[in-house]
């Protein structure tokens, strides 16, 4: 699989050369999107005008599939003088990439069609954050082992490893996002019966939300056990075990750091 320059980039350009001459103009989202080469507000939108040729990103290759943030679609429609409501609240736009119609070549009788499978869309290093434009379907033999089937499962969470553009993606190549470093000062937290204590104390090591970490309290030196909660915070008694066992719920949330 070729690999793409990041999409970022192309959105980038979109909203830089977005025209403050445009009026806002209504458009409606295409039900299905096939792009060569790129894809532009034209590919995505009906009714995109003389906006029709601003690139966003560029098109996945034949046969592959590439998935949008639709918030940074929407922000450079408006750059570009169109209004989407997206009224359907839709999160990922997926984008299909097509072959000229002289290269297509005829299914062979007999021979697997294979599964659609997220990979990555560019290499990315250990500790880096997914993003929606880090993955496309691609047509693979079969299913590795690990390889999630909706792209929701690795947005936001960090890459453990260096991972190859093309590789498909697995969840065993992820983690959550650490929301704590070590040697981090942390608001420690204890809530109950209505009251609520708090105190600042240093991480002894990073943590994700959801996660136990020990912290030192820099006035007694004694050890305190916590669950981490978000960036910077963390907490003690009754609740620490509830989110404990909702972190997986909490962790894709925070960005990491």
């Amino acid at each position: 699989m070729a690999r793409f320059a990041h999409p970022l980039i192309g959105l980038g350009l979109a909203i830089a050369l977005g025209s403050a001459a445009l009026a806002a103009q209504p458009v409606s989202l295409k039900s299905e999107t096939v792009a060569q080469g790129r894809i532009t507000l034209g590919d995505l939108f009906d009714g995109a005008g003389r906006a029709a040729g601003v690139v966003v990103a560029p098109a996945p290759n034949p046969g592959g599939t590439m998935v949008l943030d639709a918030s940074l679609v929407q922000r450079a429609a408006m750059s570009n003088g169109l209004s989407w409501a997206n009224e359907q609240g839709i999160r990922r736009i997926i984008v299909r990439g097509g072959a000229p119609a002289e290269t297509a070549a005829a299914p062979v009788r007999g021979q697997s069609k294979g599964v659609e499978v997220l990979t990555w869309t560019r290499s990315l290093d250990a500790g880096e954050m997914i993003t929606a434009e880090d993955l496309s379907w691609s047509l693979l033999a079969a299913q590795p082992a690990g390889s999630p089937r909706d792209a929701d499962a690795l947005i936001g969470k960090v890459a453990k490893r260096p991972l190859r553009s093309g590789a498909a993606a697995s969840m065993r190549d992820v983690g959550a996002a650490q929301v704590i470093k070590k040697d981090d000062m942390v608001t420690v937290t204890y809530d109950v019966g209505g009251v609520s204590l708090s105190l600042q104390a240093k991480a002894m090591g990073p943590a994700s939300v959801g996660d136990s970490l020990s912290l030192t309290n820099p006035q007694s030196k004694k050890i305190i056990q916590a669950v981490a909660s978000g960036p910077g915070h963390a907490i003690v008694g009754p609740d620490a075990a509830a989110l404990r066992a909702d972190a997986r719920s909490y962790s894709s949330n925070f960005a990491i750091r």
